[in-house]
This record gives C-alpha cells, structure tokens and sequence, in this order.
C-alpha cells in the first residue's frame, strides 16, 4: 500500500487548519520528473522532534554552548546521544568525538601603541591580539609600510606587495578589496567581497610576507560592521588551533586601527590617507616606507584545554570511501556581561536551527532502506567554536575522518528560516562551483528562484565552517537565513540573548528548506558527480592536488 503521511496546511485568519493525507510514493515520482535521483521517499519534518532538539540546545541550562564550557559537556553528550538513538555509526573510528586542542589567549588590555611620538589607547584607537602561543609579543622600533589593500591575487594581475620588503616590519592595509570600494564589476567582484577582502586574508597574507604585524583600516562601509564589533571580537579573550610550533608562523600581531588613527599616523610621515586609497585602486600601486617606528607590547594568559567536534557517518550501500558531509556548527557564545548581570545568549537560531535540522536530515537517511539506501555514505557532523574563528572546522579540514580527495561535498547550515516559507533560496557566491547548478535545480523542482546573497560585500562565503573546507579544496553549499525573512533579527537577536526558542514559530521554512537540502544531498549521494570549482582560484589549485 502507498505511503501516506498527514500533513498541516498553513494557519491564517480565514482558513482553519487542515489535516489531509499526502500519497508521498506518487509526490516522490511526481518530484522525481522535477529534479534527477531525488529520494523515492521524500522528506517529512518531525515537527515535534527538530521543535525538542532547538528547545533544548538553546535552553539556559546549556549555558550558549560556549566552547570549554559546561555548556559544551551537555551539548556533546546530547549529540552523542541522538546519534546514538538513531542508529549512526561513530564517523572518528570508535568514538563521535574529534578532540581539538586549543588555546585560549586573553591578552592584558593596558597596552598602548606607539608611533614616533604619538601614542594609541587600546579599544579607542586600535586593537591588537595575537594567536601565537607565546606570554609575549613585542614590536620594538618595528618599521611602518602602507601596502595598499595587502592583497597578491595573481588571478587579478594585482600585487600590492610587489617591490618592497616588510619582513619583519609592521604592515598598515586597507579593508575589504578595490572592487568593494569602486562598485567596478570589472574589478575584483565589484560589491560581492571576494577572500582577498577578508580580514583574516590580510593576515595571512602578512605572514607569509613575513611581516611581523599586520594592523587593518577601519571603515564602517568595507567592513561590513561598526568599530564597535572590531572592539568587542578583539579585546576579550580568543581561542586558537595550537599547531606543533605554537603558531610562529601566524602573523605576531593581529591589530585595527581606527580610522583617524591611520589618518593621524600617515599624517605623521606627510601622507594623505585619501589620496593614498585613490591610488590603492589602481594595479601596480607602490608600497610607501613611512620613516615611522612602531612599538608595542602584548602581554598574554594562556591555558591550554581541548573542545570537541561531534560526528556520525551512515556508510554508502556501494561506494562506501566516497563521502559528503551534511554540517550545522554546535557552538554560540556562551553569556555576556559583567558577573551578576550576565545574560545567556542561547543561539536559538545561530545555530540549535541548524544542528536540529542536521539532526532532523541524519534521521531522514538513516531510515531509507533498500534501493534508496545512499550509494556513498554522509558524515553528519556538528564542530566547535565557529563562532570563534571557524576552529573546529579548520582541525576537522586538516585531520578530516577519511581524506580529502574522498569527499565529495560539504553542506553547511548555518541558521534556518523558522517561520514561513519563502518562494526563494539564497545563494552565497557567484559562478563558484558546479555545487551552484544543484541549488538551481532543487529550486526549480520546489517552484523556487534562487536569489543572490543579499549581502555579497559582507562576504559571508568566508565567514562559516564550510569555507574551511573549501580551503582544502572541497567545494561546499552554505544555507543560511539570517535576517532576510526576519528583518528584526539581525538588529536585534543575532549574537544577542533574544536569539531564544520561540514555540510560535511555524517551521514552514525549516520543512521546505530542510526538504531541498536532502534533495540535493540525495542526489549526490547517488550519481557519480565530484562537483567543481569553476573560477580560477586556491580552492581549485587545492582539489587538483586532490587529483579531482
């Protein structure tokens, strides 16, 4: 007899709920003709499941599911415990458990910067920290050079470094890339920020320039955020990897300038920071020596501990070793304030949304048997500490269960549209990889459009724990809906503690989203593809080595 599940029409004022059965052996053919190799069976939510699983991962008694926190202990015994009950087996040999060593490094806030004879208060002027695992990072008489936007992207023809030598030296550079601040599609991507424009590239960069600081430009518009959250993210405590030489070879010190600050010091050596970003626009732009000497001291707390990525994987029926990875990051931020007046920021959304329909999608394929079993098997992973720099995503990219040339794609979500359904998904990055033609297609099968980022310049491809992966060449899929069905939450809940579970939530968005990933994860997990990048760049130099 046909499959049947019932199903809920959508409340409003003038129509009382509806129950109604669904044939889903005649939906799945009639979705079949819609987009290839979907799922004779297709996706139904749990309503009452992905509801406890947010409830709970958002509670109080998780504490944010900050990292090395009580909160973390709860929350990897809860995953553990929900793949446990679904029958998954461990992705990490025997264990769901990936340690990853970190560092947590809090500098003392009493630092000052110094630049000939003009001096910088700390979180006013600029911020400095470091993820080196030293107590102590000093810039004595350490030269200053303005490199332009301190971008070497061959692809581009541009290399603001080209000529000069900062080995060793104090680099200043602007934020964001020329493309951003010309909205010339022609350079760089115009308005969509590309990796060059990232901060965390800029120091990259830097070191391998070797020099022995890098301090950014500060500006509201490039940045995407106000000095405010560069304050906030950089004057409290941080995590990092901690690699086998402590991180020497990262950048010594990672810093911010305010922007009359930057003006103030090139002001110093007779140099005019607008014109200087005029010329910063153009290929071929020269490095200036500023003649100024800066100084400095970091004084850091380190302690050392382990968090924890969490995984299960559901082996393939014939291609076992060929593998995708089906991803939502545990972590929030555990509470803010002063002691006494701390409030718990729950992270309903960013991220319990996404683990929940992880969760929600690892039952989904468990429970496929026979001809619908998945022909390679689905890592569904959950890692730590996205929020503080894409940690866990990093280790599990260096030290991934099965290797890299093994996986086939990695599927992130990253915050979920709790309310109603939209006639549209979003699509983060532009003619990227081959995984954007699957998007369109799941789409399409749904009566969808698929709407660019709406927010490209804040490049939010670089700011989640698919893009780790991408790093080592896999290509990848972000989900995420934050702010653009919920014009209130990014102003007023994102990182905030009314980022709470909401019993009054619909969860349309969560059913029609969470079936187009499970159709497209379906898909893959049934053909023969290895997606591709399809623009020049790291990624596909990184996937060659791959041999895909």
């Amino acid at each position: 007899m046909p499959s049947q599940h019932a199903v809920l029409l959508p409340e409003n004022k003038d129509i009382p709920p509806v129950k109604f059965l669904i044939n889903t052996s005649l939906l799945s053919c009639l979705l079949a003709l819609a987009g290839p190799a979907l799922a004779a069976e297709p996706f139904i939510l749990d309503d009452a499941a992905y509801r406890r699983h947010v409830q709970t991962l958002a509670s109080d008694e998780f504490e944010g599911r900050a990292p090395l926190s009580h909160g973390e202990q709860l929350t990897l015994d809860y995953l553990q415990q929900e793949f446990k009950r679904l029958g998954l087996a461990p992705a990490f040999g025997n264990s769901y458990l990936q340690s990853v060593p970190m560092a947590k490094i809090t500098a003392d806030q009493s630092m000052q910067l110094k630049v000939g004879e003009l001096n910088f208060a700390n979180g006013t002027d600029f911020t400095a920290r470091t993820q080196q695992v030293v107590p102590r990072v000093e810039l004595k008489d350490s030269e200053l050079v303005f490199v332009g936007y301190g971008i070497k992207a061959p692809e581009y023809g541009w290399d603001d470094y080209a000529g000069v030598d900062v080995k060793g030296k104090t680099v200043i550079v602007l934020v964001n890339d020329p493309g951003f601040a010309t909205q010339d599609p022609a350079l760089f991507k115009g308005n969509a920020m590309t990796y060059y424009g990232r901060w965390t590239y800029k120091y990259e960069e830097g070191a391998r320039q070797g020099a022995k600081a890098v301090f950014i430009v500060h500006e509201d518009a490039p940045a995407a955020y106000g000095w405010g959250v560069v304050k906030n993210s950089n004057t409290n405590t941080k995590f990092t990897l901690v690699d086998q030489d402590n991180n020497q070879s990262q950048i010594g010190v990672m810093g911010w300038l305010q922007y009359a600050a930057a003006r103030q010091i090139l002001a110093g050596a007779g140099l005019d920071l607008e014109a200087l970003k005029q010329e910063a626009l153009k290929p071929g732009f020269k490095a200036r020596n500023l003649g100024l000497k800066a100084n400095l001291v970091l004084n850091n707390q380190i302690e050392r501990a382990e968090s924890h990525n969490v995984a299960a994987i559901l082996k393939g029926s014939e291609r076992p070793d060929e593998t995708l990875v089906m991803h939502g990051h545990w972590d929030h931020l555990g509470a803010a304030g002063e002691e006494g007046k701390k409030e718990i920021l729950n992270g309903a959304v960013d991220n319990a949304s996404g683990v929940a329909g992880v969760l929600e999608l690892a039952r989904y394929f468990k429970e496929l048997e026979g001809a619908d079993r998945p022909k390679r098997s689905i890592i569904f992973s959950a890692f730590t500490a996205e929020e503080t720099g894409l940690i866990g995503a990093q280790y599990f990219a260096e030290h991934p269960p099965v290797p890299t040339a093994q996986l086939v794609s990695f599927l992130n979500i990253d915050g979920m549209n709790m309310d109603k359904g939209v006639d549209y998904i979003l699509r983060y990055g532009d003619g990227v990889s081959e995984l954007e033609s699957y998007l369109s297609d799941a789409a399409k099968a749904q009566g969808r459009s698929v709407k660019p980022d709406p927010r490209a310049q804040n490049g939010l491809m670089f700011r989640s724990d698919h893009f780790a992966l991408a790093q080592q060449g896999v290509p990848g899929l972000l989900f995420m809906s934050l702010g653009d069905t919920d014009p209130d939450y990014i102003a007023h809940k994102y990182h905030k503690g009314a980022d709470d579970y909401d019993p009054a939530w619909s969860l349309e968005g969560v059913s029609q989203d969470l079936s187009l990933i499970s159709s497209i994860l379906n898909r893959l997990a049934n053909n023969n593809d290895w997606p591709k990048w399809l623009e020049e760049s790291d990624f596909k130099k990184r996937r060659a080595l791959d041999g895909r």
